[in-house]
């Protein structure tokens, strides 16, 4: 049975996740305007940079730098992503302009947690139980649980439903030994192996188990299955969604060359536009922000929309 949402909240990941596999320099004035555009839109979510080693992702090497000088729009929340103490501690030196929250972030399968993280399962789930407690220590929020290949991998195949609850009563476990109230439950298509009945079986087996907790998807295009998966996590009531202008980004552990990034943000609002949800963007500057994106990084993006143009902006000429 169809339970569409009314809204869809859209975390835009472009600026963070697009640069960071890019493999020419992009200038520090290039990601603040990207980031400031996107703002222009109505996206009330974006993940502005990681605060990671310069060494393993150079193209964050100037977090710090792009954070002071982009101009914060009031009522849109950044964010940013890092994965140790170094990292928060860069993280905190932006308090006051960032939404600072931290993430249980545990990896379906054995074989993406080694080559992602370089970590098994069971020292991931060490790390984080240190990670968590260090969040909380800090005054830093956890408030979401990621399961990172949670509907196939690469490296170790199919993913079975109950595999994903299994390391979702992880995170469960780690939060509350360290106090942490879990509200979120993020879900990703880090490889792109989801099909429809797959996001159906995988979000039903978790729903089942945590029914009063928000379900988001981080899905990737790598198959270009990612627009039906949305449809098919909306049509279960889905109203949270990563994505990224363009289609920047991609996953550089994911041993799949090439692949496309996460669902682009103008598809998913188009989608979002035609089967009557509210989003709050403009998709027409959206598809804007979209060719900029492609301008910056110097070569074709995957999005057909920012190729095609809305469907809203033919219509007006047809009238």
């Amino acid at each position: 049975m169809s339970d569409l949402p009314k809204h869809v909240a859209i975390h835009e990941e472009g600026p963070r996740e697009g640069f960071q596999i890019e493999p020419g320099p992009i200038p520090t004035s290039d990601k603040i305007k990207l980031i400031e555009a996107l703002a222009d839109t109505g996206l009330h979510h974006i993940q502005a940079c990681s605060f990671v080693s310069p060494r393993v992702v150079p193209q964050w090497a100037d977090a710090e730098q792009t954070v002071a000088g982009f101009k914060a729009k009031p009522g849109v929340d950044y964010t940013a992503l890092w994965f140790n103490a170094s990292g928060l501690d860069r993280a905190l030196a932006f308090k006051d302009k960032l939404k600072l929250s931290g993430s249980i972030s545990l990896v379906a399968t054995e074989g993406f947690c080694k080559k992602n993280l370089n970590r098994t399962l069971a020292e991931n789930y060490e790390a984080m139980r240190k990670q968590t407690a260090l969040h909380i220590e800090r005054g830093v929020p956890v408030k979401r649980i990621g399961v990172m290949a949670a509907f196939g991998c690469n490296y170790s195949g199919d993913v079975p439903p109950e595999q994903v609850v299994e390391r979702v009563a992880d995170g469960f476990r780690l939060a509350e030994e360290a106090g942490a109230t879990i509200e979120v439950i993020s879900l990703a298509d880090t490889m792109g192996w989801a099909i429809p009945p797959r996001i159906e079986k995988v979000i039903g087996a978790v729903r089942a188990k945590w029914p009063g907790h928000t379900i988001g998807l981080h899905l990737h295009d790598t198959r270009g299955m990612a627009v039906a998966n949305a449809h098919a996590a909306m049509k279960m009531g889905v109203a949270q969604f990563d994505s990224t202008v363009g289609g920047l980004g991609g996953c550089p552990f994911a041993g799949q060359k090439g692949a496309a990034g996460n669902i682009c943000t103008e598809e998913l609002v188009l989608l979002c536009q035609e089967m009557g949800i509210e989003t709050g963007v403009d998709l027409d500057k959206l598809i804007e922000v979209g060719r900029m994106a492609e301008e910056i990084v110097g070569h074709v993006l995957p999005s057909e929309l920012i190729h095609a143009g809305s469907l809203e902006a033919f219509r007006r000429k047809a009238a």
